[in-house]
């Protein structure tokens, strides 16, 4: 079943909406700027706005339809399979199963960098895409739960500066 881009980003609209409201819902600090409401604001508000960016068609022109190019009897390439080809949806809870196993004795930085690279060339990147993200992707994340939602994460082997 394929659902139109304006269904899906209208539901991702209402979700967000929702995290948001229902972070502002929470009660702050006493004496602290930031509380338990910003991490919902601010997934909430990301959701809302990635919604409408699909709702309304934004970067739909970049996408190339799927070409399917026949063979010498006339049939339809199919699709990569494998072996284990299967098994790349249980790639999220092994990471997540991952994640609780290292990232006390390795880290967050070294943790998420593993994660991130194994996740995007499970998704397609090439390696001059993986490692970049693999390397940047996870101090971002860092500067974001650290100096904005104030969440301490495990320094392990490579502490952050900061």
């Amino acid at each position: 079943m394929r659902l139109p881009d304006r269904v899906t980003g209208l539901f991702l609209v209402g979700l967000g909406a929702a995290a948001a409201y229902g972070g502002w819902q929470l009660p702050p600090v006493p004496g602290q700027p930031v509380g338990p409401n910003v991490f919902p604001l601010v997934i909430g508000s990301g959701l809302a706005l990635c919604g409408l960016a699909i709702a309304f068609g934004i970067g739909h022109s970049f996408e190339e339809e799927e070409e399917l190019i026949p063979v010498e009897g006339g049939q339809p390439t199919p699709p990569p399979t494998g072996k284990f080809y299967g098994l790349r949806a249980l790639l999220p809870p092994a990471l997540l199963l991952f994640y609780v196993a290292v990232a006390d004795k390795l880290g967050f930085i070294i943790t998420a960098a593993l994660i991130v690279f194994v996740t995007s060339t499970a998704l397609g990147a090439r390696w001059k895409l993986s490692l970049p993200l693999a390397v940047l992707a996870p101090i971002g994340i860092h500067l974001i739960f650290s100096k904005l939602l104030r969440v301490p994460l495990p320094a392990g082997l490579l502490p952050m500066p900061w």
